[in-house]
């Protein structure tokens, strides 16, 4: 942004700020982006190759990532702009990836509403205070205003935006209601979930309390990402596995629907283009259908779901995501080029983005993850030709 759209934007911001989220979109002024391949994938427009990013390309299998969480913090490096937008950048300096993933946690939601949460190495995120009984949900801040609570986000992606130079999109993302929480309820990673999933018994009411306090600030910070400049968003429910269908119908979907509907008629009351938006309910294969059905443009699959099937399943109007077994990565990349052949093959290579069933591994090689980069790209421009 240039001085005099800097100083025009902070007089404006000063004198309206209800109306500064259309003159700041205006104003950012953004390279012009030179690969649109996944936006026109999402919005399930014929491509040329198939597009593929990887869910937690920017992490600890890369030793320039690792030599950055020698000196900082993993919640210090979400709250720096200027370190969390060079982690996301490391992986598109390295690979030829169609989409930049901003470095963020899902857990900064949990954050903002008031909770601690701390990254403990070799454990994770631990919660030191969770919410334990329906009355502690009078501690949550539940009227947060997170334009201003969790600006370091939205300033990342703004600055990243500017440092990919228009190279790819980028992603912004929040985690699901139920997986938020079912963490700030376990404390951390649970292997049965027990503690949330007896709320959903136990305290059905105050469940759908929770729900829906954790699915007002989704839906506003989720927005807020595409003020900023997310051009992309992607809705995590990573523990949608521990719930059978019947518990999903009732407290996970219906929330997801609502994130959906709401984020796109609240850009759109803000004068903003809606953006391609994916759901990923790891472990949910009974609902494929239902997720294809609930606003969003792509349903991202684990690896443990039949391409064919899930072709069949879904709506045809969204594109898939996915979902190559993430554990393929320890294979000799040779491997690695026939198995990506084989799963664009009987995914087909249109409305589809390629991924793994599920983020990256602390111990891959990042060798294996270019040859499964490369390969995406030269089988399907190979598929399409004929």
């Amino acid at each position: 942004m240039d001085h005099k759209a800097s100083y025009w934007l902070f007089i404006f911001e000063k004198l309206c700020p209800a109306g500064c989220h259309i003159l700041h979109q205006q104003n950012l002024n953004f390279p012009e982006l030179k690969n649109d391949l996944i936006l026109r994938a999402a919005r399930g427009e014929k491509t040329e190759r198939v597009p593929v990013w990887v869910m937690r390309q920017a992490g600890r299998y890369l030793p320039e990532f690792r030599a950055m969480r020698v000196e900082h913090e993993f919640f210090k490096i979400c709250r720096t702009p200027e370190l969390a937008c060079e982690i996301t950048l490391q992986p598109i300096r390295r690979f030829e990836l169609d989409a930049a993933i901003i470095f963020s946690d899902i857990l900064v939601i949990p954050q903002a509403l008031g909770l601690e949460v701390l990254m403990v190495p070799g454990k994770g995120p631990v919660f030191p205070d969770p919410i334990t009984v329906p009355s502690d949900l009078d501690r949550l801040e539940a009227d947060v205003d997170v334009s201003v609570k969790l600006k370091y986000v939205c300033d990342a992606i703004t600055l990243t935006r500017h440092k990919l130079e228009g190279k790819v999109p980028l992603i912004g993302f929040a985690g699901a209601p139920w997986t938020l929480m079912s963490y700030s309820i376990e404390g951390g990673g649970s292997k049965t979930l027990s503690k949330a999933k007896k709320w959903l018994y136990a305290h059905p009411t105050e469940s759908h309390q929770f729900l829906k306090i954790l699915t007002r600030v989704i839906t506003e910070y989720l927005i807020q990402l595409v003020i900023a400049g997310a051009q992309l968003l992607q809705v995590f429910d990573s523990n949608a596995e521990f719930l059978g269908y019947d518990l999903f119908m009732t407290f996970a979907l219906p929330y997801l629907q609502e994130i959906a509907t709401k984020v796109k008629a609240g850009l759109k009351s803000r004068g903003l283009a809606p953006v391609p938006m994916i759901v990923f309910a790891k472990g949910a294969n009974y609902a494929t259908r239902e997720l294809s059905e609930i606003g969003y443009d792509v349903v991202q699959l684990a690896w443990t779901v039949k391409p064919e099937d899930a072709r069949k399943e879904a709506n045809p109007s969204v594109s898939l995501q996915g979902n190559l077994d993430p554990c393929a990565m320890y294979a000799a990349p040779s491997v690695i080029s026939q198995l990506v052949r084989q799963m664009l093959e009987r995914f087909g290579t249109q409305k589809l983005i390629a991924n793994l069933g599920h983020g990256v591994y602390p111990d891959f090689d990042p060798d294996h993850v270019k040859a499964f980069i490369d390969a995406v790209h030269s089988h399907s421009e190979q598929l399409n030709a004929g």
